[in-house]
């Protein structure tokens, strides 16, 4: 348990039956008149809605404790993704659900933050980029600029993103994991 007073900056609480929210932003309110307050925007842990909430000064509010651990990604084992603590070497079996996008980019062997609460896998996150190998595009045809510019191609996790006309299957390239984003090629590509 703490107190409004005591909230700072991606806290995680836990309120209305057992709902997880980070604390995005927190402003503490003194009106001319009547009793302080704290207003606070709140972002859930789960689907990712903000909302914003206000609490009376001094109100008792429960914390969580999230638990985020660098984790490699081993293999699939069905609808699960088998992550693998390096320092442990404990191995934690993900429902694809609490995986969410970050399976459009993981491949074997890359490192994911995943966060547990009371044993219970909340998300698995990314880097903000991966680079992965291009498994398939289309050769881009020269002064073919009806489409910006862009073609499909898809990455070797199968997931298809728009790539400039000058990358080639083969090619490893970077991508942002938050928007699907191509941001380059690889250097030394």
């Amino acid at each position: 348990m703490a107190s409004t007073n005591d909230l700072k900056n991606g806290m995680v609480l836990k309120l209305d039956g057992g709902q997880l929210w980070s604390v995005v932003e927190f402003q503490h309110v003194k009106p001319g008149k009547g009793p302080a307050f704290v207003r606070t925007k709140l972002k859930s842990v789960m689907s990712g809605k903000v909302v914003d909430k206000t609490f009376n000064a001094g109100t008792k509010v429960e914390t969580a404790t999230i638990d985020r651990r660098d984790m490699q990604f081993s293999y699939m084992d069905g609808d699960y993704f088998v992550f693998m603590d390096m320092s442990t070497f404990d191995q934690l079996m993900v429902d694809r659900k609490a995986v969410g996008d970050a399976a459009n980019f993981l491949i074997e062997g890359f490192t994911a933050s995943v966060a547990q609460h009371e044993g219970e896998v909340l998300y698995v996150e990314l880097p903000a980029a991966v680079e992965l190998k291009i498994e398939h595009t289309d050769p881009g045809v020269q002064g073919d600029r009806s489409t910006g510019g862009t073609k499909p191609a898809t990455l070797e996790t199968g997931y298809e993103i728009q790539v400039p006309l000058f990358v080639t299957t083969g090619e490893t390239v970077k991508v942002d994991t938050r928007t699907s984003d191509y941001l380059g090629r690889k250097s030394g590509n």
